[in-house]
């Protein structure tokens, strides 16, 4: 049977390498991104050299009506297998610089867009009484970090959002967990002081988006499942 992924934010970094994986795995993916029209027709052909499908969906998740409209006429037959959020936006800043723009923009992508998407597909997987949903938060959204405060409330609150949400989808066959990388090597970590983050990091090294993909496909991909509203820290020994 064909088995469908649906990821959101799957265009580069984190999301490309999930998506690349759950590939391999047989998935035929639904990969949308909001505006990187190049970076998505790029995964596409590297996923599609895999064997399946991958169908790209641009939208803002941070916008209802148009995530709706994206994607709520795709599921209304068919629910996929398989719901990766990974949407998600920084911007940095001391609170008491913060402006207004750079909590409410960063709020709405990674948080209300995690209600969005998933409010518009999860009654075709409640429908289907199957489904896989993994939530990337971040260890910022665990411990906290200093010029990340909207950063680390957007990512907490996807991980209460996830505990709260697998509570109540459970008992039809739908597994919900989190996972929370740590410092990862992708663009949205470039610049940062790399010598002074590995002396916190006990392995000594920066994560890989490829260690992020490899735990998702597990949680995707698993037939002995009994992980459910659980928060998986990839970092490395960061947040133990």
């Amino acid at each position: 049977m064909e088995k469908t992924a649906l990821i959101i934010g799957g265009s580069r970094g984190i999301g490309r390498s999930i998506a690349l994986r759950l590939a391999q795995s047989g998935f035929n993916i639904w990969l949308t991104y909001k505006s990187n029209h190049e970076a998505a027709y790029k995964v596409k052909t590297e996923i599609e050299s895999q064997g399946v499908v991958c169908d790209l969906i641009s939208f803002d998740v941070s916008n209802y009506e148009e995530t709706n409209a994206a994607l709520g006429a795709r599921v209304e037959d068919s629910a996929p297998h398989v719901l990766v959020y990974n949407a998600g936006i920084a911007r940095d800043n001391l609170l008491m610089w913060m402006t207004k723009d750079e909590w409410d923009s960063v709020l709405s992508t990674n948080l209300d867009g995690f209600y969005n998407v998933t409010r518009t597909i999860l009654f075709s997987m409640l429908k289907a009484k199957r489904g896989r949903i993994v939530v990337v938060s971040s260890t910022s959204g665990q411990i906290g970090q200093a010029g990340q405060v909207n950063y680390s409330a957007s990512k907490a609150g996807l991980i209460g959002a996830a505990k709260a949400l697998a509570r109540e989808v459970g008992k039809k066959n739908i597994f919900i967990n989190v996972v929370a990388p740590g410092f990862i090597e992708t663009e949205m970590t470039e610049g940062l002081p790399k010598e002074q983050i590995l002396s916190l990091i006990p392995i000594n090294r920066l994560g890989r988006a490829e260690d992020v993909a490899s735990v998702v496909n597990f949680l995707c991909t698993e037939k002995d499942m009994y992980i459910h509203g659980q928060v998986i820290g990839i970092n490395g020994g960061l947040s133990m």
